[in-house]
């Protein structure tokens, strides 16, 4: 019941500063609709992807871009708790680490689910009003894409408290998510489609997790699937355990 009562209160601590920082609310709405808005509407001017709106093509990737920027960089809480010593405050409770662990992953979790359930609603918004024409946001495919990108969320948190366990600065640690962000939003084929790749440049999409969430999630919400909702289901399930198990060795391991 103790670990039980300590996930809550990390959580709930998670919460609390969360809404508190209504500059990181604002932000987290504010950047996916300029890319949404600038990029996809820009593009549209002068192409489609195959056949599709590019805004309603790169909605799937917009929301994983929230998901990605948001989860990673929640790791950087870990680097200020240990600087203001409210990690060795935690770890004197009678609780374990791995506790400590789920707890974190379940409060970013959480954070990043609330912005991407507010850029649905302006999905449906846009979808109504014929700005994003072709987009399929029905009860499954919303629930299936929420599925997606509660899993995606969970491995990519995990990584970002990888990364801040190990750190002890935020600078340092900005600096070394700036080489794991970029890469696994741009080589996931948000922006553009993935067929048709060229040969150098194809094995670094398809070793990206993040690419087949996006194509899950792509797949549901305007029917365009590169590979298989299961595949894909199965690929992001399997990064997001494998994050698990490797941040769960890394807070046993990390010091303070």
């Amino acid at each position: 019941m103790s670990e039980l009562k300590g996930i809550y209160a990390l959580w709930y601590r998670e919460m609390k500063v969360f809404l508190r920082e209504r500059s990181r609310v604002i932000s987290s709405i504010i950047n996916p609709l300029l890319w949404l808005l600038i990029i996809g509407g820009g593009l549209g001017s002068a192409v489609s992807f195959e056949g599709y709106n590019v805004m309603t093509f790169i909605f799937p990737g917009v929301l994983i871009q929230t998901a990605l920027f948001s989860s990673v960089f929640f790791g950087v809480y870990i680097v200020w708790d240990k600087k203001i010593d409210f990690m060795k405050e935690v770890l004197v409770a009678p609780m374990r680490r791995t506790s400590l662990f789920v707890g974190k992953i379940i409060g970013g979790s959480t954070d990043t689910l609330l912005q991407i359930l507010i850029l649905f609603t302006i999905g449906i918004i846009f979808s109504l009003s014929g700005i994003m024409p072709g987009l399929q946001l029905t009860v499954f495919s919303v629930a299936v894409s929420l599925v997606f990108l509660l899993i995606t969320t969970v491995g990519l948190v995990s990584i970002g408290l990888i990364i801040g366990s190990q750190m002890e600065s935020p600078e340092g640690f900005q600096l070394i998510i700036s080489f794991v962000i970029f890469p696994l939003f741009f080589l996931s084929g948000s922006l553009f489609p993935i067929t048709n790749l060229p040969k150098w440049l194809a094995p670094f999409i398809f070793v990206n997790p993040v690419t087949y969430a996006v194509d899950g999630i792509r797949g549901v919400l305007i029917g365009k699937f590169q590979f298989s909702l299961l595949f894909d289901f199965a690929l992001v399930s399997l990064f997001a355990l494998v994050m698990i198990l490797i941040g769960t060795y890394a807070f046993k391991k990390m010091k303070i």
